[in-house]
């Protein structure tokens, strides 16, 4: 959501600046496509792009349309692209794949800034676009909600962001920072030491020196969310541990090994009053278990988890660190 948050607000920048902009997202595909429907990109005027329909297949052919003035259009208008073969080949699109996209005109109809602000209230909006008039509507989304596109109306869902919090300031927590904001996270770093406080400039995230508890109660985790605490200090991870398990979020985590885990497990079932299914949502040790040293490795093994709880990938003992005997994961 994050990709598609950005290209938003660039193109609510540019409808600003008076230029002209056309939307397209991603309604269909068939075979092998490079984004999924629901993909957003933002083409404005002379060419400028903000976001990805095909990652790089189709986008220069739509940028020379748009500067040719082929793509001036006034009502949603759908156009495929690798409804041959030929034509996947020549757009680079993977094993025959077929992309169906939407482009629409932006302007004062299409309630940008409205939806912006409820995205920004970390609502679930359903965007329903008329495709005879271009007019928009905007309601708050269901659960069955989806993208739907009918011969009336293209319906899409848009929000919350994915969101993680980190919990201590450490080597390790600025390499996952880093990597959480490539893959579309909203990220808070949570680090009450002073001493970890340096070198987090430069970074498009949150650092709050909250108790690590508080943090998580002020970030309302919902089913977006993640946690995962990595000071090895059980006065600062284990409140905020009995929050975050407490709460919807969709992964909470904690570093350590084995050993370690268990001991904490015990510390929050007898001290913190947590019930076995509580219990069985923690991950720890985090992270895939493909051999990761560094903390950069270790890193890339826990956003590696993350990619797969989100996409519903069925991975083999994702969490079975039996026999493991990577140092960095040791307490």
């Amino acid at each position: 959501m994050s990709t598609e948050l950005d290209t938003l607000r660039t193109a609510q920048a540019w409808l600003q600046a008076g230029r002209g902009v056309v939307l397209g997202t991603v309604v269909r595909t068939w075979g092998s496509a490079p984004r999924p429907p629901g993909s957003l990109m933002a083409i404005r005027d002379d060419g400028q792009v903000s976001g990805s329909l095909s990652g790089g297949c189709i986008e220069d052919d739509l940028i020379g349309r748009v500067q040719r003035g082929e793509l001036g259009v006034s009502l949603p208008t759908p156009t495929t692209y690798g409804a041959s073969a030929e034509e996947a080949q020549r757009f680079g699109l993977p094993c025959g794949g077929t992309v169906q996209i939407l482009l629409e005109r932006l302007g004062s109809d299409s309630r940008l800034d409205e939806l912006l602000q409820r995205l920004a209230a970390q609502r679930r909006v359903r965007r329903r676009l008329a495709l005879a008039s271009g007019a928009v509507e905007l309601a708050d989304a269901q659960a069955c909600d989806g993208l739907r596109l009918d011969d009336e109306a293209l319906q899409t869902v848009l929000g919350p962001p994915w969101r993680l919090l980190i919990i201590g300031g450490g080597q390790l927590s600025r390499g996952l920072a880093q990597m959480a904001l490539l893959t579309g996270y909203q990220v808070t770093v949570c680090e009450p030491r002073i001493e970890y406080l340096e070198g987090w400039e430069g970074l498009e995230l949150t650092l709050t020196r909250a108790m690590p508890d508080d943090a998580v109660i002020a970030l309302q985790p919902d089913a977006n969310s993640a946690v995962v605490a990595l000071t090895h200090d059980p006065k600062l991870d284990d409140l905020a541990l009995m929050e975050a398990l407490r709460s919807p979020a969709f992964y909470v985590g904690a570093l350590g090994s084995l050993r370690n885990n268990q001991a904490r497990r015990e510390r929050l079932r007898t001290q913190f009053g947590l019930s076995e299914a509580e219990l069985a949502r923690l991950h720890g040790p985090i992270g895939l278990n493909f051999g990761a040293l560094t903390p950069a490795e270790i890193a890339a093994s826990v956003i590696a988890q993350l990619i797969a709880l989100r996409r519903g990938a069925e991975l083999v003992r994702v969490n079975d660190w039996s026999g493991s005997q990577t140092p960095c994961r040791s307490a």
